[in-house]
């Protein structure tokens, strides 16, 4: 086993990178993959259907399966934008009154978009940074090691391993938080072929009997074993799922047009959210406006592409506002809603007549 010394090299190396928090643990295989296993059997997983193949199950359970010569797995955390203690959330005000009373601030005329995707991508932002941490490694000893590193990329558990090396514990709300940064931040793995002595697994967990995240949820998508059912979750809804919206979930969905920050809005610990890392801090202009659902499709590449936001694609991002516009119910959006019932998208035709349809019948 390494020395001490050169793991504290290295999270000082990574405290200069900018993460916040840094642990290792081992590659054994993952205690609780069982609850993940289970998660897929009921379908919790939605249309991600990448997370049920065998390869992917295989992997999850043990790191090994991705990196045989792994011994040690160091676990990372960068801060993203914070969600502030008034309730405002990228430029936006929410109504913490109506969030814990599980009503979705429908009449709010700003779009929302998650905390996390105001900035940069962390897809494009954070391997460069952990590239950096296996060349400091490697500089330190004069040798090529092993390695493969992710961050929300690869068949790992990644909450379970921050966990196990001493980031936090999981929430109701199946984040992973921290007692001293909340849970506003991204997680990344760095799976190494040297070994470092593990650090202590946080064991304890200081929800108590605090249930505000799964009375907030307007979806009901937060299960009792800390994971979430997709299918339900406005996240996933407004990124993952590529198709039609159920309309039975329609109106739940509020004015998020990517992602949700309900769960971690009524979070108490997220009073001590960390500031940004400057990749992160808030690059979209705000406040985002009903005007967006008459983007071009060069409009939106241009101004996406660098963001998250890019994910959904024009057509899922046109699809969110235009649920966001009909829960807002504003007849000043009818003239909008007929131009895009004229789109080249059916996906965006069919929810834009669904909007045209709420406020008419209001």
């Amino acid at each position: 086993m390494l020395s001490n010394n050169l793991k504290q090299a290295i999270k000082e190396k990574a405290r200069q990178l900018g993460f916040i928090l840094t642990g290792v643990t081992s590659s054994e295989p993952l205690e609780h993959f069982n609850i993940f296993q289970d998660w897929i059997n009921k379908n919790y997983h939605g249309e991600m259907n990448y997370l049920s193949t065998e390869r992917s199950l295989t992997r999850r359970a043990d790191p090994k399966q991705i990196l045989p010569e792994c011994k040690s797995i160091l676990v990372l955390a960068i801060p993203y934008a914070p969600l502030s203690s008034d309730g405002r959330v990228g430029g936006v005000n929410t109504n913490q009154k109506n969030i814990e009373e599980n009503k979705p601030p429908y009449r709010d005329h700003n779009l929302q978009i998650a905390s996390y995707a105001l900035g940069d991508d962390y897809h494009d932002v954070l391997p460069d940074k952990l590239k950096a941490i296996v060349k400091f490694i490697e500089e330190h000893l004069g040798k090529k090691i092993p390695n493969r590193y992710y961050t929300d990329s690869g068949p790992i558990l990644e909450r379970e391993l921050a966990q196990r090396a001493g980031l936090g514990w999981i929430g109701k709300n199946s984040m992973l938080i921290n007692p001293q940064a909340g849970s506003t931040f991204f997680l990344a793995e760095i799976l190494l072929g040297i070994e470092l002595e593990p650090d202590q697994p946080f064991s304890t967990d200081h929800c108590g009997t605090c249930n505000r995240c799964i009375s907030a949820c307007p979806t009901n998508c937060i299960l009792p074993d800390r994971t979430l059912d997709s299918n339900r979750c406005i996240s996933y809804l407004t990124i993952e799922h590529k198709t039609e919206i159920p309309e039975n979930l329609r109106e739940q969905i509020g004015n998020w047009i990517f992602g949700c920050d309900i769960c971690q809005q009524v979070c108490p610990w997220n009073r001590f959210s960390q500031p940004a890392d400057s990749a992160f801090e808030t690059k979209i202009p705000l406040p985002v406006l009903s005007g967006d659902l008459l983007l071009d499709p060069a409009t939106f590449n241009q101004r996406f592409k660098k963001s998250p936001v890019k994910r959904t694609k024009r057509r899922g991002y046109l699809r969110n506002i235009a649920i966001a516009i009909g829960n807002k119910r504003d007849k000043k959006d009818i003239p909008m809603l007929e131009k895009a019932m004229q789109d080249d998208e059916p996906l965006i035709q069919s929810h834009a007549k669904w909007a045209l349809e709420k406020i008419n019948n209001e």
